[in-house]
């Protein structure tokens, strides 16, 4: 009797202590996002392969397996789904998540033993209505920052027509399957295929201490990645965040990256133009601490190459910066741009923005974003300096260069990691003044 009584009291503290600690956890955390990607209209050049692309819609009776990389550790989660590009119905059948074996990005195997249940506002099924989005219910999964994770998604009916909601800058492999496989340990059957694209995901948000918050990084194709390793998640935005986790501060720091290859502050090209989508990739997204932009290059160099032009462009990247920061400053949050790398080419054939002109307005741009430091931006980070050639200040220097004389190596995302000032989360840490 005396060993029952005992073991009632060890269960009941250890249900007292589970259920203050959980208490605890509620009410001292928030959710931040620890992975995001930017919402896209599909090309149709990206959307699925054969056979689950067809006359009617997409994905019909398919299974898609898409792994993730995590900024911030987390034990409770919510996914993200969106439709924000579809003209349809995005019926959503099934959803689970679970760790890929052994860390790996971009394979279809995963440690069924880590597998959970996706359900939103308790139904394992929903349907998202064109140009919405939907958040799943708290799920218990635990993971640490650096992880992947693996989530899959059945659509039993698919949906309808060609206007699909994807990332097709991912540099990661998803996998597709027919039929409901969302608890299959891998994709083994005849008929799976891979694609380095993400399709409806854009966010995973975990519930962490009130201390912790996001870097939310609005950009293009060097931000997005452009010439970095398939399943390498080696962007500079990657490279950057396991910099981050040498030191105790940043590491209570995700890294979101909003960017995409193509994109522009001032036009759409691929998605929405930067202006056009601050409210949605950067203020309405949980746990947004601080935020930078990196853009500017599509817009110089998609413009005629003649003076009047450039002198257009200029005029107009300058106000646009502006709103962009005031916008920003709203909301009390610091805001830190980067200049403008190079892009000139000895050949411009080989590179099409290279002409003198252009030239010309990448160094007004990148005069005017530096003297703002303070004024319109909190931080100015010169990743012109970093990156340009020595010997020529328009061209990247060679061990920089992709080879395309636009995009940066490895080597150059490295760089651009390495000399970012870690400094700045920490003199930011309390936010800014919301007049601007």
């Amino acid at each position: 009797m005396l060993f029952l009584n005992t073991l009632v009291a060890l269960a009941a503290t250890v249900l007292s202590a589970s259920a203050a600690s959980l208490e605890k956890r509620v009410h001292n955390g928030h959710w931040v996002n620890t992975w995001a990607s930017m919402p896209q209209l599909t090309e149709p050049g990206n959307l699925p392969p054969a056979p689950y692309n067809g006359t009617a819609g997409v994905f019909v009776n398919a299974t898609i397996r898409q792994t993730l990389f995590m900024s911030l550790g987390a034990e409770q989660i919510r996914i993200r789904i969106s439709n924000a590009f579809g003209v349809n119905d995005l019926p959503i059948t099934a959803v689970t998540v679970a760790l890929p074996v052994n860390n790996t990005a971009g394979i279809s195997e995963i440690q069924t033993k880590t597998l959970k249940q996706v359900t939103f506002s308790g139904s394992s099924s929903i349907i998202v209505p064109n140009g919405g989005l939907v958040v799943s219910d708290p799920i218990d999964f635990k993971f640490d920052v650096l992880q992947n994770i693996a989530v899959t998604i059945y659509l039993e009916k698919g949906q309808a027509g060609f206007a699909v909601t994807s990332h097709p800058g991912s540099r990661t492999t998803s996998w597709i399957t027919s039929g409901n496989q969302v608890n299959a340990p891998s994709f083994n059957a005849p008929d799976a295929a891979n694609t380095a694209h993400w399709y409806f995901l854009s966010a995973v948000e975990g519930w962490v201490n009130g201390g912790k918050g996001a870097f939310v990084i609005v950009g293009d194709s060097i931000t997005d990645g452009r010439g970095s390793t398939t399943n390498g998640n080696n962007r500079w935005p990657d490279l950057l965040l396991r910099n981050m986790q040498k030191k105790h501060f940043t590491r209570q720091i995700s890294v979101i990256n909003q960017a995409a290859g193509g994109n522009r502050i001032l036009n759409d090209g691929l998605g929405p133009n930067a202006q056009g989508r601050i409210e949605r990739d950067v203020l309405a997204q949980p746990g947004t601490k601080y935020v930078m932009i990196f853009e500017g290059v599509n817009d110089i160099g998609t413009a005629p190459a003649t003076k009047e032009a450039q002198e257009v462009v200029y005029q107009r990247l300058v106000l646009a910066f502006q709103q962009i920061a005031t916008r920003v400053h709203a909301f009390k949050l610091p805001i830190f741009a980067a200049t403008i790398t190079p892009f000139g080419s000895p050949n411009p054939s080989l590179q099409p923005y290279s002409a003198p002109e252009r030239e010309n307005t990448r160094l007004r741009i990148n005069d005017w974003i530096r003297k703002s430091k303070g004024k319109v931006f909190d931080a100015v980070i010169d990743f012109d300096a970093f990156l340009r050639d020595p010997k020529n200040a328009t061209q990247l220097n060679p061990p920089y260069d992709s080879g395309d004389q636009l995009h940066p190596s490895l080597a150059g995302y490295q760089y651009i990691a390495d000399k970012f000032p870690l400094d700045l989360f920490d003199k930011f840490e309390k936010g800014v003044n919301g007049f601007n």
